[in-house]
């Protein structure tokens, strides 16, 4: 038995460049839901293409409702909705899948990439693992590191797919828009994109095997905001300290702590956020 569990994110999706394509309720955002779940039924058709028994996708973009689950192909299932343990990979924890694909996936903030960001859409303007710059799929591919499941897929713009040859070098990978500014790209059709995808995963399904976790622990994790007060703000999470006067460390023993901090972070600096002034 193959399973696989596709982490789907939007701001990589096929057509998409500006925040009113993702943002539910925004004026493009029901469009955009369908080039969404476009993309995600040719990445579940490659992966049974491939041999895959099973295929779950994880909603993972924003409200984690975009996904048209009427739409969805029939063969797959869909975990939908918020506050779920591991976020964007919850679900590789119960030690049943075999592959993870990153599909949708973007740049990290302060990164050239389409709507790159770093989990908040603002705020916060860098991250760092180890002092390399972490965006999602870095991060998420730590985290699934540590349940022995590789990645073997990633897809979204063309600095996607460069980063994800840094955490994936063996992965395929699927540029569906060329970067332009972080506001627009050059964007293929979504009937060319969801053949490319299709193909990417029916590869990728041969890749799809466990192997012994990875203990890369442990992970120092450096986050930058674009105000002094959130980097104070950060500091009520326990064993969160500031280390200038805009940034903020923590270190922990696995990146299963490690992101479930990063939520917790992330969590405190919104609600700390001010309208307009930020």
């Amino acid at each position: 038995m193959v399973k696989i569990l596709i982490s789907a994110d939007m701001e990589g999706v096929t057509g998409v460049t500006w925040p009113a394509d993702v943002l539910p309720g925004a004026s493009q955002w029901e469009r955009c839901r369908h080039l969404f779940t476009s993309d995600v039924n040719a990445a579940i058709a490659g992966f049974f293409d491939g041999g895959a028994d099973e295929v779950v996708v994880n909603e993972a973009h924003w409200s984690m409702r975009n996904l048209l689950l009427e739409k969805l192909d029939e063969r797959a299932q869909m975990l939908t909705g918020k506050h779920k343990s591991l976020s964007m990979v919850e679900g590789v924890q119960h030690g049943d899948v075999d592959g993870v694909a990153f599909v949708g996936y973007h740049a990290a903030a302060g990164a050239e990439g389409v709507l790159a960001h770093t989990y908040l859409a603002n705020s916060l303007t860098g991250v760092w693992v180890g002092g390399a710059r972490a965006s999602e799929g870095l991060l998420n591919s730590l985290v699934v590191a540590e349940y022995g499941v590789p990645v073997v897929l990633v897809t979204g713009d063309d600095r996607t797919c460069e980063d994800a040859k840094g955490y994936a070098p063996g992965a395929p990978s699927v540029a569906v828009k060329d970067y332009v500014s972080r506001y627009a790209a050059v964007c293929r059709t979504p009937a060319r994109t969801a053949a490319d995808i299709r193909a990417a995963a029916r590869e990728g399904a041969a890749l799809a095997v466990r192997y012994e976790p990875v203990r890369g622990g442990p992970f120092t994790v450096e986050m930058e905001f674009d105000a002094e007060h959130l980097a104070g703000q950060a500091t009520c999470v326990p064993g969160v300290e500031q280390c200038g006067e805009r940034r903020v460390s923590y270190t922990t023993p696995t990146m299963y702590e490690g992101i479930r901090a990063f939520k917790a972070v992330t969590t405190v600096v919104s609600a700390a956020v001010e309208e307009q002034y930020g």
